[in-house]
This record gives structure tokens, sequence and C-alpha cells, in this order.
């Protein structure tokens, strides 16, 4: 269980303006007051309209930034009583634009057996590749020259590989077509149901949200505004503010 109790994080200093400015004054915080429980097998939705610090705070539950209020706790321990790699394990942070490792499209799948000493599970990397779509794809190709789409399923595998148990996904199916999205949905359902990983999943897509997470996080004004299932969420936000970004983010979908 990760446990987020009053997390907050300063705006940078390049974007929150010169001491004594408006914006510094008025806005402090990108996000603050962030409390929440991610739980064993849930699949949450992180959405809300941009510059509310989504991405943000999912660096930050994965401790690539460190929160300038506020705790962390992994099974009742705080992150400050755990190494920053051990902590990685267990809460696994998947970018919006991964970085390929130098090599080959094995090397970077087999990054998790070489950090931790563990057997390569050739099965189940060549599962994880038919699954996301990626069954033809030669493992001896250079990583680097992959179109951003095979790179971000790439990038998803390697990060399964390691068997996290909160896994957090930025975007990650934005570069995506249609039913390359729906084979990568697909494959976290699996995932999530055969090893039990929660998922939190920061989209734009409000019909992903739903059809994919069973909570939804709603971002506004700088923290957690709504924190409700899925079902509730859309059917009948609790603010203004949901309503809204519901009814244009539909809107945009709508063909």
């Amino acid at each position: 269980m990760l446990d987020i109790r009053g997390l907050a994080k300063k705006l940078p200093i390049s974007e929150a303006g010169s001491p004594g400015g408006s914006r510094n004054a008025s806005a402090p915080f990108l996000f603050s007051r962030i409390s929440a429980t991610v739980r064993r097998s849930e699949r949450i939705a992180l959405i809300g309209k941009s510059g509310q610090g989504k991405s943000t705070l999912l660096r930050t539950l994965a401790r690539f930034h460190t929160p300038d209020d506020g705790d962390m706790a992994w099974e009742r321990t705080s992150f400050r009583q755990i190494d920053p790699r051990l902590w990685r394990q267990h809460i696994c942070y998947l970018a919006q634009h991964p970085v390929m490792l130098p090599g080959s499209v094995e090397d970077n799948l087999r990054t998790v057996s070489r950090l931790h000493g563990s057997a390569y599970d050739l099965a189940l990397a060549g599962r994880l590749l038919r699954a996301a779509g990626l069954g033809e794809l030669n493992v001896k190709a250079t990583a680097g020259e992959l179109s951003g789409g095979e790179k971000q399923r790439v990038a998803l595998i390697r990060s399964l590989m390691l068997r996290p148990t909160v896994l957090l996904l930025d975007e990650v199916t934005s570069s995506l077509d249609a039913l390359s999205t729906r084979a990568v949905e697909q494959l976290l359902q699996q995932w999530h149901e055969q090893e039990g990983t929660a998922l939190v999943w920061v989209t734009h897509a409000a019909e992903q949200a739903e059809r994919a997470c069973d909570r939804i996080w709603f971002m506004s004004g700088g923290t957690i505004s709504e924190d409700a299932t899925a079902s509730d969420f859309f059917r009948r936000p609790g603010t203004e503010e949901a309503r809204r970004f519901i009814g244009h983010a539909m809107a945009e979908e709508t063909p």
C-alpha cells in the first residue's frame, strides 16, 4: 500500500516568477494537500486540465522529485527511511517520452535482470512483446532507432519485467494508434489481473480513463479535488469544474 499524506511540490523558480511577483505570491506550489491511498490491485486514472502537475506528482511518487511538504509511505514506512532504488523496485514510473538505453531491444529488456542479478525471463519477454503487438519486432534491432510508439511499448515491457507493485503511467499510449492503444490497455488489464499490480495512469482521454480504470483522481486547484469510482465520477461529478472538464473532454473525443 502506498499512502500519501499532505504532499506538496513548489513551482520551479523559473515558473514561479521573481520574489514578490504576482505568480510567486499567489501560486507558490504546483500542487499541495495531496492525500490519498493506492491499494494493491487498484486502477486509478489521474486526470485534469494541463498545468495541474499530474506528471510531476507521478515523478514525485517515484522519487525523481523530492516533495517540499508532506510524506509518502510504502507499507507504512516513510520514503525517508527507504533506499530510493528499493522504493523504485516497488513503485515504477513510465514516462510519456521513454528513453531507450544503448544497445538492442533485447539489451533494454535484459536491464532488470542485469540490475538485480536475476535470470532473464525469455518466455515472459516474448509473451509481453506479442501482447503489445510487437511479436514481429526484431529484438536484435537498435532500440534507439525504433518508432515513438515502439519505444513506448518496449519501455512498458521493460517496466513490467521489474514486476512492480505500483506502476505509474504517464500518458503511455499518446504515440500509439487506436489498435495499438487497445492492445496496451488489454495487456495492462491482463497484467493487473495476473500480478495484482496497482496502476496510476495519467491520461487526457476521458473515454480511456472510464474504460481502463476503476477509480478517478481529478486534479484541480493544485490538489486532488475529487477521488471517486469511475462510474460515480463520470455520471455524477461532484464539482462544477469536473463537470466542465468531462463535457469538454467528451466533446473533443466525439468524431
